[in-house]
């Protein structure tokens, strides 16, 4: 044990130059994935359980499996500062952030473009401007992610736009494969015994979903009051 090798998680495994601020900035940015991935995803599971988030989650891991197949078959080596980094044992075409980012971004933008769309246009959501605008976000922060793993040495220029040509690709494949084939599956998978025990539900066919559970909440807490009185 003690004459192994030790190998790095790469998705985790971030380094920066001491005393860089604008790499120790863009180190948290190339974290994005994790906390996506674990503050969102993850917590939007125990708390919200919505098919449409879940589906999405599911996506992005067959694209980072997608991402690894890939990788293994092209064995392209990280750029020569990989050996500062530790990171000379895995392969480096395409990035698995980059590719994670941009299929968030793509997704979430088709998404948002869906749900506009379900209103009737922007003029009937309340909260238009704010989803345009984390929409913008996301976008914004996979170039900012695609932009620190050259900044920090972990992949060229090339293996970036790799990553982010094969997320956006995939991001909007497997929303035509989850809204053209999936959703028709969506009100099975609500009503079956494991989906009914853990809440799981469908939203997928409401166009405000905020809206429409403030509505119920504030309705049952009138129920209740009247009841009372």
């Amino acid at each position: 044990m003690a004459n192994s090798p030790l190998k790095a998680v790469t998705l985790t495994h971030v380094r920066y130059t001491r005393g860089d601020h604008l790499g120790h900035f863009l180190a948290w940015i190339s974290l994005v994935p994790v906390f996506i991935t674990f503050g969102g995803f993850l917590s939007h599971f125990i708390f919200r359980r919505e098919l449409q988030g879940m589906f999405f989650a599911l996506g992005l891991l067959i694209s980072q499996f997608i991402n690894e197949l890939i990788k293994t078959s092209v064995q392209q080596s990280r750029p020569q500062t990989c050996v500062l980094l530790e990171t000379c044992d895995s392969h480096g075409w395409p990035s698995s952030h980059s590719q994670f980012m941009f299929f968030f971004a793509m997704y979430f933008t088709l998404l948002t473009y869906r749900k506009t769309r379900l209103r009737g246009g922007s003029n009937g959501d309340d909260n238009g401007d704010l989803k345009w605008f984390f929409e913008f976000v996301s976008w914004v922060l996979a170039l900012l992610t695609m932009h620190s793993r050259v900044y920090l040495g972990y992949h060229t220029v090339a293996q970036v736009f790799a990553g982010a040509f094969v997320g956006m690709f995939l991001g909007a494949w497997w929303f035509w494969v989850v809204y053209k084939l999936l959703i028709r599956f969506f009100p099975i998978i609500e009503e079956s015994t494991l989906a009914r025990k853990f809440y799981v539900k469908d939203t997928s066919h409401t166009s405000n979903v905020m809206k429409f559970e403030y509505d119920n909440a504030r309705a049952a807490r009138k129920k209740k009051a009247d009841k009372t009185n």
